[in-house]
């Protein structure tokens, strides 16, 4: 088996040989090819963002500026640089529905709670004792609680 694998490695050594016998020649350089190697071009020339100093830190993490042609940005720190986004009606609404527990099913059992929300790899589930619920999932709960009441009168 050894000598096998030693034939297979020689094999391929002689293969990735020049064919001719030659050495290789040694290119010349000129200083045009010289420049090339000190500075590398980028990509993307576009500027990194950077978070205007008017902008305001808010609760959220994020920081909010409105430009002077009155269009409202957010602007986030992540790992890959600042982004920043148009803020619109929408973003908001949507940020009001997720802290109204919006789209999360509350089922009670005793001291328990049991959640269920749609998230983008199937159902996400968990659990929280009624003393540990933050905010969002007190707000899932009474929505649920709303709900079977109404369900209850329909019947």
């Amino acid at each position: 088996m050894k000598l096998f694998f030693v034939a297979f490695v020689s094999a391929l050594a002689l293969a990735a040989q020049d064919p001719s016998g030659n050495p290789p020649a040694k290119k010349q350089t000129t200083k045009a090819a010289a420049k090339a190697k000190v500075a590398p071009q980028k990509a993307d020339a576009s500027p990194p963002t950077a978070i205007p100093a008017e902008a305001v830190l808010g609760a959220d993490g994020d920081y909010h500026y409105t430009d002077p042609k009155g269009r409202k940005w957010i602007y986030r720190r992540t790992p890959f640089g600042v982004v920043h986004l148009e803020d619109t009606p929408e973003r908001g609404a949507a940020k009001a529905a997720a802290a109204n527990g919006a789209g999360i099913k509350a089922t009670e059992d005793g001291d328990i709670v049991r959640f269920e929300r749609l998230g983008p790899f199937g159902v996400w589930k968990w659990e929280k004792k009624k003393s540990e619920l933050d905010e969002t999932e007190k707000a899932a709960l009474q929505n649920s609680q709303a709900d079977n009441k109404t369900v209850s009168k329909q019947d």
